[in-house]
């Protein structure tokens, strides 16, 4: 009997599961072939020799971690790493109940439109519409504090101004896409309930704080927990191309480290245990991060 509901169910799917069957092949090529070259991190790697042939050298890479050097990139790191979790998450959260208070699905489909198109823009796009945007002379920033008298910034050779610059636009270009996901969630509230509350004199405001909030709250708790990883990662692309000797004391996050290690340097295997301890650090993070929401009665990854 067992064996038979099993045959049925694998004729039904089984064009499903050939559909999902390159994503699996690429998954595993991708993500977890590549998985052996951690053996890297333990060995003294030469690139001539491979992998398997080069010279076990134990935990002689993780040096590193008594290096003030290392320490000074990861606080780099967790500075605008913290603040894009204090600012950057909220903010598609308030975009999408205050879009889904509007009436008018012209205006809201236009101002969800003008605010996801910046996530199609690459980061090396954006860069040099900063640099453009902030230069000193020809800058438009700078061009209209001359017009209203006050002196020029040099906001990309200061160092005060790097971080607050780099959580800015990336606010800017990722909130419109994590909008779609909490509007998506907004449509599954019941409207029955929001019809009940506004019977029972809920205002506006009442509605999205005891309705709407805990309605994609499990939304937000599930992306909470996928962005923990983010906390050691800073984004190499965002942040490389804005980097100049005048900023590099705030601007030499663990991403960039890791990539001048591993190819300006050729230091393969330290780049690589680097890497690792920072996975082992992520995984700890969202470990850490789902069992608290669990204890708290909120739903977790699992």
């Amino acid at each position: 009997m067992k064996q038979r509901k099993f045959n049925r169910m694998a004729s039904i799917y089984s064009w499903n599961y050939v559909m999902i069957l390159p994503g699996v092949v690429l998954l595993f090529l991708f993500a977890y072939l590549p998985m052996a070259g951690v053996l890297i991190a333990f060995k003294d790697y030469d690139i001539f020799t491979g992998v398997w042939a080069s010279k076990w050298i134990g935990w002689d890479n993780f040096y590193f971690l008594s290096d003030p050097y290392f320490w000074e990139t990861i606080k780099n790191t967790l500075y605008i790493t913290v603040y894009r979790l204090i600012f950057g998450f909220p903010a598609p959260i308030v975009l999408a109940l205050m879009l889904n208070e509007l009436r008018s699905m012209k205006f809201k489909r236009t101002i969800q439109s003008i605010s996801y198109l910046p996530h199609f823009i690459s980061w090396i796009i954006v860069a040099y519409m900063l640099q453009v945007i902030l230069a000193l002379d020809t800058g438009v920033v700078n061009n209209l504090l001359q017009l209203f008298g006050a002196g020029q910034i040099s906001f990309m050779g200061r160092p005060e101004y790097f971080r607050f610059i780099i959580v800015v636009s990336a606010i800017w270009k990722d909130i419109g896409w994590g909008t779609i996901i909490y509007l998506a969630a907004l449509t599954n509230i019941s409207q029955e309930q929001v019809e009940s509350a506004m019977l029972d004199g809920a205002g506006r405001i009442a509605r999205i704080w005891h309705i709407n909030i805990p309605g994609i709250m499990p939304v937000i708790t599930i992306l909470l927990i996928l962005y923990m990883p983010m906390l050691l990662s800073a984004g190499y692309d965002q942040i490389y191309p804005l980097v100049n000797p005048s900023n590099l004391e705030v601007s030499n996050v663990l991403d960039v480290y890791v990539i001048r290690l591993g190819l300006a340097q050729s230091q393969f295997s330290v780049a690589t245990a680097i890497g690792l301890f920072s996975s082992v650090i992520q995984l700890a993070l969202v470990l850490a991060v789902n069992y608290a929401i669990k204890k708290k009665g909120l739903e977790g990854l699992w």
